[in-house]
């Protein structure tokens, strides 16, 4: 029997079936908050009018919390408790922070674990917890707007964002008390904002140049279904950047020696970020400081200072269209998103690099809250799903190690997700009853210059020869790009299983860097890996022949013959210690010659045993 709906005649029933949903630009500099209303997706604001959040939090010694444009306002009196860019720190561990470009105003330490701690008057908190009072303003403000409850949300991540970051946004959402459907990369929000799902077969790259982050993501869409073919960035770039370039310039232009004080630097990066935006329209800016001097700089002397910061996001935009085999005249459309996309030479040089006028007519800062609540609205069912399928990719590859340190590659980097592929593994020795799984991030060969994601072991596993065993390692990434890793023995059915949820992640430094190297020593790697797997064949060689001699080699061969083989079985053990793969594959091919006919004595024998006072007709079918 089936449930009806039922509803008054001539009345619809939308308002029943209706689910509110919002989407989350969860942004560096700013955050957004949107809904759809009546088919059409737009930004909510709060009560002064205003849809933009700055995301700056201030904390305060009666532990209220302050977030968004109060904070900013009084940002230079307290700022040793205003937190600015906390995206920046999410995810990631303390010495990671040091990579990350220009300091900070606030004090940084660790817990057990490597996290970073933001020391306030309120406490130690995490950028998880700073996000998450971002998020809590977002979703308060959205719950003023319905008299009912929100039933989900999107939040938007960086394309770039690795599975520890993303893991820490979702931690955020889960403290603001949000219902997440899923993690939605911010290029690929902006293209649903455009309506791309609607253009004919297309390759489109979105640049996203924000605050804090730059992403570039590749897609081909068609009929509605956005397949991200390659992704790129750099988490540690953006309009923050461009600001401390201005912040130094003025420093030097001033003379200004003084030690700065927390206050006075969140004075004067508030200073350059004025005067940065001022440049936007006009040619030449002040940058009001504490020093006697009046500096004025040029929009020219401002393109100077950034141009090295362009060079390096025009840099990774070439690696990333390498990745997808694509060059810049190959894209039908340009997507800009993110506030920094307004500077004019930004705008000139993705021109210029492509070769196509990018599509800039929805505002950069809403575009990407936008296109989350358009497809946030899907997920809740308002809209047919057939509308748009998102296919988004791994930006690394995920693997496993095997013996002798070698990286089994599970799924490959670019890999389209969600996706799941089970691989099947053995046993190294005789009535192995356990395996440990180290699972493993990076494009290199060996284990050692790649990054531990987990560990964890499947125990129980029947003490057969070795070999014998079948084990089926399943590698699962969902649509937020989490990844789950199980182990599963098949005869007897025993299995374990680690959900990989590292506190911290990789800088973009880091990431880059493996995907450069993997390249760079390609040769090399492989030389490393065919000769780590033929010292793995020769101690496999080596375990099988002693293992069998101490069981019948005694009864089976002759002094002189076990003289002999001892001879090359020494041989063997002596040559896998050189790194020489030649020569050890030659040891093992002298060891397996001089065995053979030991081998068929002991099948023989086996053979005897078997039919030993047995009748014939037992045989028989």
């Amino acid at each position: 029997m089936a449930l009806l709906q039922i509803s008054e005649p001539g009345g619809s029933d939308e308002k029943v079936s209706h689910k509110v949903s919002i989407g989350i630009d969860l942004g560096t500099t700013n955050s957004l908050v949107a809904t759809v209303k009546e088919n059409s997706a737009q930004t909510i604001k709060d009560e002064d009018g205003s849809d933009i959040l700055p995301s700056v939090v201030q904390f305060h010694a009666d532990n209220s919390v302050t977030v968004g444009h109060e904070a900013l306002n009084t940002a230079c009196e307290n700022a040793e408790n205003t937190i600015f860019s906390s995206k920046r720190f999410i995810g990631r561990n303390i010495s990671e922070l040091e990579q990350i470009s220009g300091s900070f105003p606030y004090i940084i330490t660790q817990d057990g674990e490597s996290v970073p701690i933001i020391n306030t008057v309120a406490g130690p908190k995490t950028a998880s917890e700073v996000s998450a009072e971002i998020l809590k303003s977002l979703y308060d403000r959205a719950k003023k707007c319905f008299a009912c409850d929100i039933h989900g949300a999107i939040i938007t991540v960086p394309a770039y964002f690795d599975d520890a970051q993303r893991q820490a946004t979702k931690d955020s959402a889960k403290l603001a008390g949000i219902n997440v459907y899923r993690l939605l990369n911010e290029p690929t929000a902006a293209a649903i904002a455009y309506g791309l799902n609607e253009l004919e077969d297309k390759l489109v790259a979105v640049f996203d140049l924000g605050g804090g982050t730059f992403d570039i993501s590749i897609l081909r869409i068609h009929e509605g279904v956005f397949e991200v073919l390659a992704t790129g960035g750099d988490a540690s770039l953006g309009g923050d950047d461009f600001d401390r370039s201005i912040a130094e310039w003025t420093l030097t232009k001033s003379s200004f020696n003084n030690k700065l004080t927390p206050n006075d630097y969140r004075t004067l990066m508030l200073a350059a970020k004025g005067a940065k935006e001022k440049l936007t329209m006009e040619k030449s800016a002040f940058v009001d400081f504490i020093t006697k001097k009046k500096n004025n700089i040029t929009r020219k002397e401002f393109e100077k200072l950034i141009t090295p910061l362009i060079e390096k996001i025009l840099l990774v935009c070439k690696k990333t269209l390498l990745d997808a085999d694509f060059k810049p005249i190959d894209m039908d459309d340009v997507v800009l998103v993110g506030g920094a996309t307004r500077i004019p030479c930004i705008q000139k040089s993705v021109h210029e690099f492509f070769g196509v006028k990018p599509l800039s007519n929805i505002d950069p800062d809403r575009v990407v809250a936008i296109g989350a609540a358009t497809h946030a609205n899907v997920l809740a069912g308002n809209a047919h799903a057939t509308e748009m399928l998102l296919l988004d990719v791994t930006p690394l590859s995920l693997g496993v190690e095997t013996m002798g340190g070698i990286v089994e590659k599970i799924v490959h980097r670019n890999t389209t997700i969600p996706v799941e592929k089970t691989q099947q593994f053995t046993t190294y020795k005789d009535g192995q009853t356990a395996m440990s799984i180290h699972v493993v991030q990076g494009e290199r060969e060996m284990v050692s210059d790649c990054r531990s994601l987990a560990k964890f072991e499947l125990r129980d596993i029947p003490p057969l020869t070795a070999g014998a065993a079948r084990i089926a390692v399943t590698y699962q990434v969902d649509a937020d790009g989490l990844l789950n890793v199980k182990a599963y023995e098949e005869s007897k059915g025993v299995e374990a299983n680690v959900e990989v949820k590292p506190s911290f992640g990789l800088t973009d430094a880091q990431i880059t860097s493996m995907i450069k190297d993997s390249n760079k020593y390609a040769d090399t790697d492989m030389l490393k890996r065919s000769l780590q797997e033929k010292k793995v064949e020769a101690s496999r060689t080596l375990e099988a022949i002693k293992s069998a001699l101490l069981q019948d080699g005694d009864q089976l061969l002759s002094g002189k013959e076990r003289e002999n083989i001892d001879q090359c079985i020494a041989a063997l053990e002596s040559t896998k210690e050189n790194d020489n793969s030649k020569k050890i594959t030659t040891a093992i091919e002298i060891l397996e010659k001089e065995t053979e006919f030991y081998v068929e004595r002991r099948m023989n024998a086996s053979i005897k045993k078997a039919v030993e006072g047995r009748n014939i007709d037992e045989f028989k079918s």
